[in-house]
């Protein structure tokens, strides 16, 4: 027994002074772990200390300890909102909406840059295509007011050109939705297949050799070859966005939203902002906030589940 102890220490030393020599050996690749680490631990753990207040009738004078605890009162008055199934529903369009849209978009661009033969015109598409994932929504939002304004818009200036009538898409309930999941694809598509590129770039080039030899078209080279051997990046990818489910794109809609368009456009997050800092409910806002984090965890948990199922693949 003692010598068994004996060998557990000696053991337990020996692998912290591996770790410590390759620390020392790869210190600054470990450096840059600082970086993100302190800010997961400031503005994502620290903060979960003050989701208590979800739980209580929060006032900012008493402090987090100092407020009356109420229980789940936030939660109901959430659910039982007039707004809550509009809220939802909204929420849960424009998320799945940009799924569906977003990401067989960065892959079809993704694998049209990787199939491409001529260095400078992909060089060239590849920036024009991530590029506008560096604007803000604010400089998004003037870009889509001059193209789609009803008045003296670029397209709306076609439309008349053609006999047609001005459409004010971006007060309009029909025409909102589509403006909304169009627009965050165009901004989006050229950096969300960044890391499909990335995985393109691993796929042995021996199998493109032997479809060549075999007389396989390039769309069936796609189709037998690209696209399944990054299945599990796509996976991967789909797999973290139903973690987010709920998050429509708050910055997004907080821009283009307006009250002609609030009954297709308000989404859990936007209301939360009204709620949370325009009417100082506090504890309302965090109740939301804990709501939208339990979905998204049993969402993730489930779908990678079924993926692994089904798919063979899975995140964890």
């Amino acid at each position: 027994m003692a010598q068994s102890g004996i060998g557990s220490i000696k053991n337990g030393g020996i692998r912290r002074y591996a770790l410590w020599r390759d620390v020392r050996r790869h210190f600054s690749v470990y450096a840059l772990l600082v970086i993100p680490f302190v800010y997961y631990i400031i503005f994502k753990y620290f903060p979960i200390w003050n989701g208590q207040i979800a739980f209580k009738d929060f006032m900012p004078l008493d402090g987090v300890l100092g407020s009356t605890w109420i229980g789940f009162e936030h939660f109901k008055t959430f659910f039982k909102s007039f707004y809550f199934f509009e809220l939802l529903r909204n929420t849960l369009f424009y998320s799945f909406g940009k799924l569906l849209i977003s990401v067989p978009v960065a892959i079809l661009l993704a694998v049209t840059i990787y199939e491409s033969i001529r260095p400078v015109l992909r060089k060239i598409v590849q920036t024009l295509a991530y590029l506008p994932h560096f604007l803000s929504w604010v400089i998004m939002y003037g870009i889509l007011l001059v193209l789609l304004a009803p008045g003296d818009g670029v397209v709306n200036d076609v439309i008349k050109f053609f006999g047609g009538k001005p459409v004010a898409f971006l007060t309009d309930t029909n025409t909102f939705p589509w403006i909304v999941l169009i627009s965050d694809a165009w901004k989006e598509m050229g950096w969300s297949a960044i890391i499909f590129i990335a995985a393109l770039m691993g796929i042995d080039p021996t199998l493109y050799e032997a479809a060549m030899v075999e007389g396989v078209t390039a769309v069936q080279r796609v189709w037998y070859i690209t696209l399944p051997s990054i299945r599990p990046v796509i996976v991967m990818v789909v797999l973290l966005r139903l973690g987010t489910i709920l998050d429509a794109g708050f910055n997004q809609m907080f821009m283009l939203y307006s009250i002609p368009v609030y009954s297709v456009a308000d989404i859990i997050d936007t209301w939360v902002y009204r709620q949370g800092l325009l009417e100082f409910q506090f504890g309302l806002a965090t109740a939301v906030g804990i709501f939208k984090g339990v979905i998204g965890l049993l969402t993730i948990t489930l779908s990678n589940w079924l993926t692994k199922k089904v798919a063979d693949s899975s995140l964890f």
